[in-house]
């Protein structure tokens, strides 16, 4: 890890705010369709009221022009200058993983002082364990059909794809796994031309979902194909605002807090998917069980979830989120919320 908890120090309103950049190992590596990494750098927020102090995790993503440094800047600019307050939130800043840091970071604070817990504020009467899925890195076929096995205690796997070799991935797998369940993202991967038989292929296969198979803004054709099985958009979706061009092209939605800017926008991502008809997915980046714990509120109505990252890691935070059986538990209030 690098940095130190009072490097970005500033006072609004009585509140202070601190930012602490980290650098988490991944366990051997995660490679996706556009490339590998062996570490999540997160930015953590830490927002006090001199009793109480609330955090926030997340992600910069390089595909949405984000970087560290720059996600770190926006933070400090937008407490410094503005009131915090989560509905001040949305109007200084836009949907990313900024906002999401300090939104995430309020509703931990807010409840610390409240002493009402955040799955209560936000309207949930209890949470409950959630079935997650447990992501196999994109690979050969021999690997991912091994590292598939290994991983068979899981009840749902998620497969990286990467266009070129897909099929042979899948029919590796699915023979390594044949009872297991199998969702698989092509992180915008495919081919228009050859979209619709892997649709069909994956179908045949028993596979429930694919994320993103066309690049975004390049996926209107998925209105006009055959689509057998459920897909998903992921890149092609950040909040509330950007799903009704989606409606008829997708029939799920994988919504992650980095993304939406915060658990505020993405409850109401949620609501606004449900009232087009379309499914969800919770996701999120690879990252510690902080980054998680809002997002468990979103998976309580969820379709498919997919908060794994913490598995993914060497290691994880204190007070870290308990992962049993396929299932991820619920936070406990030493962590967030």
């Amino acid at each position: 890890m690098t940095g130190s908890p009072d490097e970005l120090n500033g006072t609004n309103g009585g509140l202070t705010l601190e930012l602490r950049e980290e650098r988490w190992p991944i366990r051997g590596g995660f490679t996706i369709a556009r490339g590998s990494k062996h570490e999540a750098h997160v930015v953590v927020a830490k927002i006090g009221d001199g009793r109480h102090t609330g955090r926030g995790e997340c992600v910069p993503y390089a595909r949405y022009g984000e970087t560290v440094e720059g996600v770190m800047a926006d933070i400090e600019a937008c407490a410094l200058n503005h009131s915090l307050t989560r509905a001040a939130l949305t109007k200084r800043l836009p949907a990313g993983a900024a906002r999401n840091a300090l939104d995430c970071a309020l509703w931990d604070l807010e409840a610390k002082q409240s002493g009402t817990p955040a799955a209560t504020a936000a309207g949930f009467s209890t949470l409950q364990p959630v079935p997650t899925a447990f992501t196999i890195s994109l690979g050969d076929p021999g690997t991912m059909a091994a590292e598939a096995k290994a991983a068979s205690a899981h009840t749902l796997l998620k497969l990286k794809f990467g266009g070129a070799g897909d099929t042979a991935r899948l029919q590796a797998v699915r023979a390594a796994v044949p009872t297991a369940r199998l969702i698989a993202d092509a992180n915008e991967a495919w081919q228009p031309h050859e979209t619709e038989s892997l649709l069909a292929i994956a179908a045949d296969a028993g596979v429930e979902l694919i994320e993103q198979p066309l690049p975004a803004g390049n996926d209107a054709m998925l209105g006009e194909i055959e689509r057998p099985i459920p897909v998903c958009a992921d890149e092609s979706v950040h909040d509330s605002a950007s799903l009704p061009p989606l409606a008829g092209r997708y029939d799920a939605v994988n919504i992650k807090l980095d993304k939406t800017g915060g658990l505020t926008e993405a409850l109401a991502t949620a609501a606004r998917a449900r009232d087009l008809g379309l499914k969800i997915m919770v996701g999120s980046m690879v990252a510690t069980s902080l980054a998680m714990a809002p997002a468990l509120l979103l998976a309580q109505d969820a379709d498919w979830v997919d908060l794994d990252g913490p598995l993914l890691l060497e290691r994880d935070r204190d007070a870290a989120l308990t992962y049993r059986d396929g299932m991820v538990f619920t936070p406990l209030p030493a962590l967030w919320g």
